[in-house]
């Protein structure tokens, strides 16, 4: 007979060997860090029909990995186990996928929210617990879901103000002619709740930008809403939760609806008065719907139609480009509350826009991100008030004033002084392009204290001077708010050098203040998508801001920009082609080559920074019938009889001084043209499409035997050779068009250009300027580099810095030589350079191979000058951070290899003999740990460290 005291023995024993087999199974070390559905956390209004799920794991220990995954997706948290999960169970999945994993249930309803969990088993078979419940929510999805909404506009223009003209000169104008462009529309209704509001979305889409007000608040904390797009065949709608801001009874709902770039009739219109509609789509209108749903169970909707009531006010001049004109002595009152009385306002008029498609936006949208106030305040030539902020910014000024009634108050925005530092000196600001000069007025009502900020137009700018104010303006009078799209900044950069880092930051601002729902080329003068400069800088954007939906919104602009054009060598066939601009009104021609090529370069970019293939084939079709178009330029001798040119090297000038463009355009064109037949060869694998494939293939072989026969010549006096320019040199250098036994002649051929022919200057404009660091430090050059980039005198860019620019300018002259800097101050184009900082000096680069950094090269390459560097490149899979020191000609690499991922360390044979991994040769690291290592490779799995050799 057992003993009681055995039996409680045996008891406890049990106990403890099942509470040691949980802690086995559910306590493993398997973190999720971030859920991702469409790479964001837990989005509402997505509209996938098949959206991606995505997981950062942290897990201690090296060579960390995943073999399976099991997903669930169920309408509700109840059904989100493995025997209810009523949409999709994916059971247990061997993969090493944890990124954009295509969702494969059943199919997804509009307005619906759903969740979904993950768990992952690793390398040795351990499984994770399930990970914290996500939830996803689909949108509108069709147009039929905006229900009983109607598209509404302002039925009567009743402005009065005197100051709602503004005048406009352009071209070839003898003067200038008054403009007041649409007005701004006021709209209003009230909504009576007599039940309990479980929950209430708004959709709203403004054709035009828009502000929505509930109850006397604004809702939400976009401004410029919505982002701009080729608004005929696809526009944007966004989704706001008022649930908190309801209340029981009644409740007010406004909108003000401005211009934005729908409306915008006046600028880049040869006679405004001639042609009413411009540039513009027509009348702005906005479409809203509230979707109601109560807690017993019962939903109403509410929504803009002929009820809703309208008026305009005292926004009385509006332009994207010009700016707001604000008149307080026209102001409504509460008009966006409770009670207020709307007698005499109108009732709005019903339309009907010419709109294909309304989406919802997925990308982050424009708020004001920071406030700058007052760097130094000095009196202009004039004697009006010049403030100057310190920095060049894209957005708007912010007053409080108090000045008698009808004082008008004027503030005129540049980007820059005049030489001698006396006066501002208008530029790219005054309106010479477009036709109207940076403006914002303010006409006060004379009651005491009044605070203004614009809300439909934003500028590019660092000074503004101050007319019809009695006091010398300080903070708390006006200060700066930086406008731009939210995109968040997830890279990051730094030195030893400080001329490095300055430029680091320089080129950071110069890609903040240019993107409002578009990349743009400035954000001043044309505020426009020129697909030439996006391409140009898009690789540095990745390094340092999630830009995954950014870039996939922007092809959506290129696509919808598409015209038909006919062609070259076969007019009588016609492809669909982009313009030079997308999107808009305003084209310009269709795409020459090095711009057009935008079109398959963003999609490569991304796919290379994200992995995710989606964005190939969504627009397979119309990169491929680009590049045939393309192909429709070929000469008798192979190269393709298109170009733009390199633009805005040192001196350039197009009227004045064409000849400075050293490089031809047909070269830079071509030398690009051969680098995306190769990616379309890669696109082609990736679509099973083979015969284009294989005519790719074909095609860039051709072109590279064309390409050299053509352009690779002897320099004069040497044995060194080159293709007749810097940046054709180094584009033929970095796309691997030099034939493999002429690379140490071309690389010296172009050392020999900057050092013996420039004196240590590059004389790139923005096609060479953005590989030329890169491709000399790969090519042995790094203290040339490093020598160009540094050099004080001009031109370089650290004497554009000298120059007290705090963004990078679209030209390079010798600024002391002018009245002032002509043309636009803020042209990211120029910072696509910047690029090098992470993958020359930080070393890091994705495989093409396994994109999305699921397999990465680590390769810093840096001059003599730089000791030290740090780096940050974010990834779908977490954060690789690269820091290393050289000291006594060692070098030492912190380097931490994301979960799920393989570094490739390059190194010398010298170096590998040298090599430590954690404080032990590479040898003893060898016996313990999983190291492959290949002929000047060393491949590591996830983990963190510290990886130190002689440098050879």
């Amino acid at each position: 007979m057992i003993k009681k005291q055995h039996l409680f023995s045996i008891a406890l024993l049990v106990i403890f060997c099942f509470s040691c087999n949980e802690v086995s199974t559910s306590r493993t070390s398997i973190a999720f860090d971030k859920l991702l559905t469409n790479s964001k956390v837990n989005p509402s209004t997505i509209e996938s029909e098949q959206p991606t799920f995505s997981w950062i794991i942290h897990v201690e220990g090296f060579n960390k990995s995943q073999s399976a995954y099991h997903i669930l997706v169920a309408s509700s948290k109840e059904k989100l186990d493995e025997d209810n999960a009523d949409l999709w169970n994916s059971d247990k999945v061997n993969s090493h996928k944890s990124t954009f994993v295509k969702y494969k249930g059943k199919s997804l309803e509009p307005l619906q929210k759903y969740f979904w969990k993950v768990k992952i088993w690793d390398e040795q078979g351990t499984v994770s617990r399930w990970s914290e419940i996500q939830e996803f929510e689909m949108g509108l999805m069709t147009n039929e879901n905006w229900g009983a909404s109607k598209w509404i506009t302002l039925n009567k223009d009743t402005r009065t103000s005197e100051h709602r003209f503004r005048g406009y000169k352009r071209g070839n104008m003898k003067e200038s002619k008054p403009v007041n462009g649409f007005a701004a529309s006021y709209f209003r209704n009230e909504l009576e709740l007599d039940k309990k509001v479980e929950n209430a979305q708004v959709y709203i889409c403004g054709l035009g930008y828009y502000e929505l007000y509930l109850n006397g608040d604004k809702v939400g904390d976009h401004v410029l809403d919505p982002a701009p797009s080729n608004y005929d065949k696809q526009a944007y709608y966004v989704n706001y939760d008022i649930t908190e801001q309801l209340k029981s009874g009644k409740n007010a709902f406004g909108i003000i609806l401005g211009n934005g770039f729908y409306g915008q009739n006046i600028s880049w219109s040869r006679d405004p008065e001639s042609n009413k509609k411009g540039v513009s789509y027509g009348q702005p209108t906005v479409r809203c719907l509230i979707k109601l749903n109560y807690t017993d169970g019962t939903s109403a909707d509410f929504y803009t139609d002929e009820n809703w009531k309208e008026a305009t006010g005292p926004i009385v001049f509006n332009n994207i480009y010009g700016g707001d004109t604000y008149d307080a002595r026209y102001e409504l009152g509460n008009w966006n509350t409770v009670g207020y009385n709307d007698a005499k306002w109108g009732n709005a008029k019903v339309t009907s826009p010419d709109v294909k498609k309304i989406s919802a936006s997925q990308i982050p949208p424009i708020k004001k991100l920071k406030e700058f106030e007052p760097q130094k305040v000095f009196k202009g030539s004039d004697g009006n008030w010049i403030v100057d902020f310190g920095q060049n910014i894209a957005g708007w000024v912010k007053l409080n004033v108090k000045e008698k009634e009808g004082q008008l108050i004027e503030v005129v925005t540049t980007e820059a002084l005049l030489t001698n530092g006396k006066d501002i000196f208008k530029g790219s600001t005054g309106g010479g392009a477009n036709g109207m000069a940076q403006i914002y007025k303010y006409i006060c009502k004379g009651d005491d204290l009044e605070s203004w900020e614009p809300k439909f137009s934003y500028h590019g700018f660092r000074y503004a001077k101050i007319t019809g104010i009695s006091r010398k303006p300080d903070a708390d009078m006006i200060k700066a708010v930086l406008v731009a799209t939210d995109i968040q900044e997830t890279g990051n950069f730094t030195s030893s050098d400080e001329l490095l880092n300055k430029m680091h930051s320089i080129s950071k601002w110069t890609i903040v203040d240019n993107v409002h729902g578009i990349p743009e080329d400035c954000p001043h003068r044309e505020k426009c998508g020129w697909l030439g400069d996006a391409h140009a800088f898009c690789e540095y954007a990745l390094y340092n801001y999630d830009m995954y939906d950014f870039y996939k919104k922007y092809m959506e602009d290129i696509k919808t920009q598409m015209r038909p054009t006919k062609g070259h060598n076969n007019p009588e066939k016609k492809w669909l082609v982009p313009t030079m601009i997308a999107p808009g009104k305003r084209t310009s021609t269709y795409a020459k080559i090095d711009w057009g090529v935008a079109t398959m370069y963003l999609p490569w970019y991304n796919y290379k920074f994200y992995g995710d293939e989606t964005i190939v084939k969504d627009y397979y079709e119309p990169m491929k019938g680009l590049t045939d178009f393309y192909l429709n330029y070929k000469g008798e001798n192979g190269i393709m009889q298109d170009g733009m040119g390199d633009w805005c090297p040192p001196r350039w000038d197009r009227r004045k001084n064409p000849k400075a463009m050293e490089c031809d355009p047909i070269i830079s064109a071509n030398a690009y043209f051969y680098d995306v037949l190769g990616i379309m060869e890669r696109f082609a694998k990736m679509n099973n499409d083979a015969s284009y494939e294989a005519q790719m293939k074909q095609e860039k072989e051709a072109l590279k035997k064309a390409f050299n026969k053509e352009f690779l010549v002897t320099i004069p006096n040497t044995s060194y050779k080159w293709y007749q320019s810097q940046t054709a040199t180094v584009q033929a250098l970095q796309f691997g068009i030099v034939p493999e036994n002429e690379i140490e002649n071309v690389v010296n051929g172009l050392a020999h250009d900057i050092v013996a022919v420039k004196g240590g200057h590059h004389s790139t404009g923005i096609h060479g300027n953005r590989y030329i660091y890169t491709v000399l430090t790969e090519n042995g050059k790094g203290d040339l580099a490093h020598e160009i980039l540094t050099t004080p005198e001009f031109p370089s860019q650290t004497y554009v810095m000298n120059s007290g620019f705090t963004t990078w300018p679209e030209r390079q002259f010798v600024w002391e030589e002018m009245e002032g800097p002509t043309n636009s101050l803020n042209h990211p184009m120029h910072s696509g350079f910047a690029a090098y900082f992470y993958e020359s000096l930080g070393g890091i680069k994705s495989s093409e191979d396994q994109p999305g950094y699921k397999v990465f090269t680590v390769n810093p390459e840096f001059p003599t000058a730089i000791r030290k560097t740090e780096v940050k490149v974010p990834t779908p899979y977490g954060d690789i951070t690269n820091n290393w020191s050289i000291k006594d000609e060692v070098l030492s690499i912190n380097l931490e290899v994301p979960f799920n991922t393989k570094a490739r360390v390059l190194v010398t044979p010298s170096e590998l003999e040298s090599l430590e991994i954690n404080g032990v040769p590479i040898s003893e690291f060898e016996q313990n740990n999983t190291v492959e290592i290949a002929e000047g490779v060393i491949i590591l799995g996830s983990g963190e460290y510290i990886i130190a050799y002689s440098k050879s």
